[in-house]
């Protein structure tokens, strides 16, 4: 799968970590930095430019890092077609791709080990969205509400 993966300084080192371990799963990574840690970066910057990446359909998904994964997440779901969900349990990780077709997973970094991590992005990954009826339906008002938000 295509991802890009970005972070701020709170969650460099567990992206750092992540993109070395799903290169080595065989998935494409864009990495989005920082190239370094730097304590002056702020996770709307990074939201965005992983975003964009998904907008503009280089990517299909992304992981998006912060201290909490709130943060990440607030700033995510700002941008048109982003559906960013935190999940530091493996059921969330795959429910809100199933029920809600997710596209962004925030992680906080100062939450939850790099172990826990893996197990999270592999239940996103492999998790695809029911088409059932019921969160069609569902997705379809989510959708509606970024066309009347001012």
């Amino acid at each position: 799968m295509q991802l890009a993966v970005a972070a701020d300084h709170a969650g460099f080192e567990m992206k750092r970590t992540l993109v070395a371990w799903l290169e080595e799963e065989g998935h494409q990574v864009v990495n989005l930095g920082p190239p370094r840690p730097d304590p002056v970066d702020d996770y709307p910057d990074v939201a965005v430019s992983l975003c964009r990446e998904i907008q503009e359909g280089r990517v299909q998904r992304g992981i998006l890092i912060c201290g909490s994964g709130i943060g990440a997440s607030v700033a995510a779901n700002k941008m048109k077609g982003i559906r960013a969900g935190v999940a530091h349990d493996i059921y969330s990780a795959h429910q809100g791709v199933e029920h809600d077709d997710v596209n962004v997973l925030c992680l906080g970094a100062r939450i939850i080990g790099i172990e826990v991590a893996y197990e999270l992005v592999r239940a996103f990954l492999a998790a695809r969205f029911s088409g059932e009826e019921r969160h069609v339906r569902r997705l379809n008002k989510v959708l509606a509400l970024e066309q009347h938000s001012g």
